[in-house]
C-alpha cells in the first residue's frame, strides 16, 4: 500500500471543553475507529501535533508512535480492560530479557552480568521482592507472591498509564526495564540498550571497557523512538498523582517534539492555539 500524500499544510493543538483536540487545517484528527482524537494533556496535544507537522510529502504512520499509542488507548480496539492489561503485562515477567543469562562462560556472559545484574537488584530492593536470573533455557521461577506484588502496583495507574506500560514493555520484552525506566533509575536510551544486549554485542563487540559505547542504527532509529513515546507519559503519572490523565511532562513533550523532527526532518507550518475546536 502506498504512503497516504500529506494532505494539510498546517498543524494545531486546540483546546476545547477541558480537552484538547488535534486539527490538520480546518479538519479535526480522528483515530483509525472515527473516534475524536481527544487528550487531556496539554504538553502530549502538542507532541502528537508535532508528529503530523513533522511529515513530509508523505505521511509515514510508523514514525507516529505517540499517535498510535494515543489512538489505541481510546479506540481500545481489542474492548481490554485494566485487569486484562496488567495480566497481558505481567506475562512477559517469565520471559523477561535480563532473567535470561548465556549459559555459556562467554564475554556474552560477563556482559551480562555486568550490565543487568544490578539492575535486578536494584528492581528487588525497590518493589521488594525476590527474582533471579537464570542460565537455563526453562527460565526463572517467578512466585506468585512476587506477581501480586507488581500486579497490584500496575493497577494503581490510570488505563491511559497501563496502555503505555504495554506499549513499553512490548517493544523491550521486559517489565523490569520498563519499571525501572518509569521509576527514571535509568534512561530510555539505556533501557533500550539492555534490552537488545545480546544483538548490540554481536554487532559492535564492545565489552572490555565498561559498557558498549556504540549502539546500531536500528537501535536508534526504531527501538529507541518507541520505547520513549511510551515511557514518557508514565513519568507524567509519577509527578502528578493529583492528575491521573496528565499524560505528559513539559520537557518530555519538547524532547519529543525534537525527536519526531530529527526522524523525519525539519517540521513545517507547526503552531500552538488555545480556543474553542472548529466545528
Amino acid at each position: 500500500m502506498l504512503p497516504l500524500k500529506r494532505f494539510y499544510r498546517k498543524t494545531n493543538a486546540l483546546y476545547s471543553d477541558g480537552k484538547y483536540e488535534i486539527t490538520l487545517d480546518q479538519r479535526k484528527l480522528k483515530t483509525p475507529h472515527g473516534n475524536l482524537f481527544v487528550v487531556e494533556s496539554e504538553p502530549l496535544a502538542l507532541a502528537v501535533a508535532a508528529e503530523w507537522d513533522a511529515q513530509k510529502t508523505h505521511i509515514k504512520q510508523s514514525s507516529m508512535h505517540l499517535s498510535a499509542l494515543c489512538s489505541t488507548a481510546i479506540d481500545n480496539p481489542n474492548h481490554l480492560n485494566k485487569f486484562d492489561l496488567v495480566n497481558h503485562i505481567l506475562s512477559f515477567l517469565d520471559t523477561d530479557t535480563v532473567l535470561f543469562h548465556s549459559y555459556e562462560e562467554t564475554e556474552l556472559c560477563k556482559l551480562q552480568a555486568q550490565e543487568w545484574q544490578p539492575i535486578l537488584d536494584w528492581f528487588c530492593e525497590r518493589y521488594n521482592v525476590q527474582i533471579e536470573s537464570s542460565r537455563e533455557i526453562t527460565g526463572p521461577h517467578i512466585s506468585q507472591e512476587t506477581k501480586s506484588v507488581l500486579r497490584k502496583h500496575l493497577q494503581s495507574y490510570s488505563l491511559w498509564a497501563v496502555h503505555g506500560f504495554s506499549f513499553a514493555v512490548e517493544t523491550v520484552k521486559s517489565l523490569i526495564l520498563t519499571l525501572c525506566c518509569v521509576d527514571r533509575h535509568i534512561s530510555v536510551e539505556k533501557a533500550v540498550l539492555l534490552s537488545r544486549l545480546e544483538e548490540e554485542f554481536q554487532a559492535t563487540g564492545v565489552v572490555s571497557n565498561g559498557p558498549m559505547s556504540s549502539v546500531s542504527k536500528i537501535y536508534k532509529q526504531e527501538f529507541q523512538p518507541l520505547f520513549s513515546s511510551s515511557i514518557s507519559p508514565l513519568h507524567q503519572h509519577l509527578s502528578n498523582q493529583n492528575n491521573s490523565f496528565s499524560l505528559f511532562p513539559q520537557n518530555q513533550a519538547f524532547k519529543s517534539i525534537r525527536l519526531a523532527r530529527s526522524l523525519d526532518g525539519p517540521a513545517v507550518g507547526f503552531s500552538r492555539a488555545r480556543s474553542t475546536a472548529v466545528t
